[in-house]
């Protein structure tokens, strides 16, 4: 059982989503604009918003929120998106990644499917403050720098932080909702 979850009273969210054994999926843009995509369909069509994001080799963090704040809403959205970006990655990574890719994600699948693609965590931590919302973009943002793969925090591209960060903002992949406290 998930020890952090959406609960009521909390808004805002910092999720993480972890490829099954920390698999590097996301090395190539494809993958990248399935998870992507995905988040913009669920932003015009699931009332999801999404303040910032990164996506990392064998993960992805973001800062997300319903549109009404109805957080029953906000956790079958995220259900479901992770079921479907699930079944496209592994797909994707069936057809385009090592063979060793879909045996771990067939080796480690749970009872009710034939394979696993994520990690059955989501991480789900309650943004309660400003101070706290900032250190978590801060640290969704910085992921890139502290792992080695750039220098700076605006030059990842499946990144918020050239949106936020540049004037004028930069391009991004995913719509991106502000968050004013």
């Amino acid at each position: 059982m998930e020890t952090y979850q959406i609960q009521e009273g909390a808004v805002l969210y910092y999720l993480t989503f972890t490829v099954i054994e920390w698999l590097p999926v996301f090395v190539a843009a494809e993958p990248c604009k399935i998870l992507t995509d995905s988040l913009n369909y669920c932003h015009h069509h699931k009332a999801l918003r999404i303040n910032a994001f990164v996506l990392m080799p064998t993960h992805a963090h973001v800062m997300l929120f319903d549109a009404d704040f109805d957080n029953d809403r906000l956790r079958n959205t995220v259900r479901d998106m992770r079921q479907f970006t699930g079944r496209q990655l592994a797909d994707h990574s069936e057809k385009h990644l090592p063979a060793a890719f879909a045996q771990v994600m067939q080796g480690t699948a749970r009872t009710d499917r034939a394979r696993q693609f994520w990690q059955q965590s989501k991480h789900a931590v309650a943004i309660w403050t400003a101070e706290f919302w900032q250190t978590k973009v801060r640290y969704i943002h910085d992921n890139p720098v502290r792992k080695g793969l750039v220098w700076e925090t605006t030059a990842w591209r499946f990144s918020s932080a050239a949106y936020w960060l540049l004037d004028p903002p930069g391009e991004t992949d995913v719509i991106l909702t502000e968050v004013v406290w």
